[in-house]
């Protein structure tokens, strides 16, 4: 990463708002959610590793929806909260740059997980004779390892993009280093740049989008040809905490990448921003636990294990007294 022409050491994150009065709501909404994204992804692992009944294709893949949601805010707001309570923005180059990267590698991944799982809610209502060997255990760990490696090599390209521009001004208005926000800084002209974005970003997002729109088409078309409205209704439930976080996930990603930058607004990009990068997180484990039969039930024998163990603790502690 050549930074040698560059004339800041650091850059400055503005945050969410520079006004004071802000900073201790905004501080206790990041400390809050990032919480409630930590400790309800760590359930949801927890439960897909300790309950044999969660051990299919389905909650592999959400297993690791729940890595990647921990990681993405890890990556943001931790560095966020810190600025908040230090009044320190400053972040380094290299900082920078290595937030940019990984935070654009979960952030696709995050998509690519959406779409695998697009194709095992397919295989569960389209082909459910052949769902064993659709969605083997090979099959879902060699595409998790290939969308591994397509999001790193296009985090890559985005960052050596970005990270070549030359720039003339070192404040970033928003909360972390973002390629719309880091392309307004640069001196020279971005154009090559922005179609960059819009058309190598366009099939690393779209392609997982238009892949799930045409398995929910056919989802729906073979739903449809269910004679009952309560058959419909069943089949159609094991698909719609899926589909609730894709509408969640991807409105918020194209309003933020792919429009015209003449629409750019700072106050709307930050607050977009939050919702894909910190309020999906932290609410795509309660959309599973509370729509989910499964999940519910796992929470259930977890409790009352552990309520069987607190018990017979008690009751050793009353014999030894």
């Amino acid at each position: 990463m050549d930074l040698k022409n560059q004339t800041f050491r650091d850059f400055t994150l503005l945050g969410l708002s520079e006004k004071p009065h802000l900073q201790l709501p905004l501080f206790s909404f990041f400390m809050i959610a990032y919480i409630l994204c930590v400790l309800g992804n760590c359930l949801i692992f927890f439960l897909i590793v300790t309950q044999s009944q969660l051990r299919t294709p389905m909650y592999f893949l959400l297993g690791n929806l729940s890595v990647v949601d921990i990681c993405m805010t890890s990556i943001t707001i931790p560095r966020a909260l810190c600025s908040l309570l230090t009044q320190n923005m400053a972040i380094s180059f290299h900082g920078c740059f290595a937030q940019l990267f990984l935070f654009h590698a979960v952030g696709n991944m995050d998509s690519f997980l959406l779409a695998i799982m697009a194709l095992d809610r397919y295989a569960a209502v389209c082909q459910p004779l052949r769902y064993a060997t659709i969605m083997s255990k090979r099959t879902c760990l060699g595409l998790v390892t290939s969308s591994w490696t397509v999001v790193t090599l296009h985090s890559t390209l985005f960052t050596a993009m970005t990270s070549t521009l030359q720039y003339c001004n070192s404040v970033i208005h928003h909360y972390f280093c973002d390629v719309p926000a880091m392309l307004l800084l640069s001196c020279t002209d971005t154009y090559p740049q922005q179609m960059t974005v819009f058309i190598e970003g366009s099939l690393i997002v779209m392609g997982p989008m238009l892949f799930i729109l045409g398995s929910y088409i056919l989802i729906i078309r073979d739903i449809m040809k269910l004679r009952t409205s309560k058959g419909r209704r069943r089949t159609f439930s094991t698909c719609s905490s899926h589909l609730t976080v894709v509408i969640f996930f991807y409105s918020s990603i194209i309003f933020m990448y792919f429009r015209p930058s003449t629409l750019y607004s700072v106050t709307y990009d930050r607050v977009v921003s939050v919702v894909y990068s910190v309020i999906t997180p932290m609410f795509n484990p309660f959309i599973y636990s509370l729509r989910n039969k499964e999940v519910k039930g796992a929470v259930k024998r977890v409790t009352q294990c552990c309520k069987k163990e607190s018990l017979k603790w008690t009751s050793e502690e009353k014999i030894h007294d």
